[in-house]
């Protein structure tokens, strides 16, 4: 597996490599700027109920300029929202470096997309997975999207520690003589990344448009395959995208009813994700504990490798139990941990085993609901479904944030680890009562020869 990818690194189009390179640097910045965003708007005076206003604000802003950008994206030119994102990231970090106005401030936060969490937020990622699928043949996607998202979490456990060395050095050096303008030179270091990324996006070729056409050169004796004719339960998004005439605009009866279940289940997960985002556990534990700058880098650094490695074996886990078994499997142990952070609260050592075992089951169910959600809902509804899904999600994960304010506000912000990890296992039990019935059958279907 591991030379597989090797190869498919090698041989892939120079389009691919600036995509990987685009994500890479991206990802590395949304790491530096989640280390320092809550610390900055509290250093600016900014009180916690007002920082958790406006990190929820940000949210719902990115999920509707993220969907407007990405509808329009092949009538526009895709190349183009790209260059048009990277220069408002560009123009946000110039913003964040010299403004402490909270309306401006919130305006370029959202569209100039500073993530509150460190995750993808943007047209970015839909984008570029686009192009992705419009480069590359079937036979060689898993492995190139599989290094697209390596690359990306490699970028974002890089920016931790990277924000972490840079403020320390600032500091040591004399650079800077206050924490605040530690943190205006982070976002300042935030736009000179934005702006390479532009570069990156202006060499991309004509073929990374919806009307060009890549080269089959790129990818050795590699030949387009022919049109699949295969079942629901085999490759229902390879019959979606060839067989374009079965889409239709309204979703069927069946769909809509599992549909209900899936937004209940994902929207009070995400709400439980929301009430400690990332950025709210830097604060927790500058706060808490006291780490310095360099502290907390190594810290987040540490636990986004974690995150990332413990993302191989959940197709394993899969395969073996089941999806629905699977994500109970991980997701209600990392429910548990996250209860259990705040109780170490008097002890550095323990919290941070806490934390890290938290890291390493959260992104355990990715794979596993990928699964459930590919083999329960029909092909043609599959887009619109996901779709709705992660709408529904990044909503609920918006309401979060203000509460978690008004909590820190009122020294309370450990309980938000508890509301937390109690709404994730939640939303596991609600899976469990509707849809483990599905297990066997979709266990079968993977492990068929």
């Amino acid at each position: 597996m591991a030379l597989e990818i090797f190869v498919k690194f090698k041989c892939a189009s120079r389009d691919i490599k600036l995509l990987w390179a685009s994500v890479f640097l991206r990802l590395l910045s949304y790491g530096l700027t989640n280390q320092v965003l809550t610390l900055f708007l509290n250093a600016i005076n900014m009180t916690e109920d007002k920082i958790g206003l406006f990190m929820s604000l940000t949210l719902a802003g990115d999920v509707i300029c993220s969907y407007i950008l990405t509808w329009y994206a092949d009538s526009w030119g895709r190349r183009k929202v790209l260059v048009y994102g990277c220069a408002m990231m560009l123009l946000s970090g110039l913003v964040f470096s010299f403004s402490e106005n909270f309306t401006l401030l919130l305006i370029f936060a959202i569209f100039g997309v500073i993530s509150p969490s460190s995750d993808e937020v943007g047209p970015f990622k839909s984008i570029e997975e686009a192009m992705i699928a419009h480069l590359s043949p079937h036979n060689a996607r898993p492995e190139i999207y599989a290094i697209h998202a390596l690359v990306g979490t490699i970028g974002s456990a890089l920016g931790a520690i990277v924000c972490g060395i840079f403020v320390d050095l600032l500091k040591k050096t004399g650079v800077a003589a206050t924490d605040l303008q530690c943190y205006k030179l982070v976002f300042l270091l935030y736009a000179f990344f934005a702006f390479c990324k532009m570069v990156i996006m202006l060499l991309l070729s004509d073929a990374t448009e919806l009307d060009g056409h890549y080269g089959h050169t790129d990818h050795g004796n590699e030949e387009t395959p022919e049109p699949l004719d295969v079942n629901d339960e085999t490759a229902p998004l390879m019959r979606q995208a060839t067989h374009p005439e079965e889409r239709t605009n309204k979703l069927s009866k069946e769909t809509v009813s599992v549909l209900m279940k899936l937004l209940i289940i994902f929207m009070v997960d995400s709400l439980g994700s929301g009430f400690m985002t990332s950025g709210w556990m830097v604060y927790y534990y500058s706060k808490q504990f006291l780490m310095g700058s360099l502290a907390l880098g190594t810290l987040f650094f540490v636990t986004q490798l974690v995150m990332a490695s413990s993302t191989i074996p959940s197709s394993i886990i899969a395969r073996c139990f089941g999806p629905v078994r699977a994500t109970l499997l991980v997701q209600i142990p990392s429910g548990i941990f996250s209860i259990l952070i705040p109780m170490a609260k008097d002890y550095l050592p323990l919290s941070i085993l806490f934390l890290n075992l938290h890291f390493a089951t959260t992104a355990m169910d990715v794979t596993p609901r990928q699964i459930l959600l590919t083999n329960i809902i029909k092909p043609r509804d599959l887009t619109k479904v996901m779709g709705v899904v992660n709408i529904g999600k990044t909503f609920a994960r918006c309401i979060g944030p203000i509460f978690t304010g008004v909590l820190a506000n009122n020294s309370y912000l450990w309980l938000c680890y508890i509301i937390s990890g109690s709404l994730v296992i939640t939303a596991d039990l609600i899976l469990a009562c509707m849809f483990l019935g599905v297990d066997a059958k979709i266990k079968e279907q993977m492990n068929r020869r």
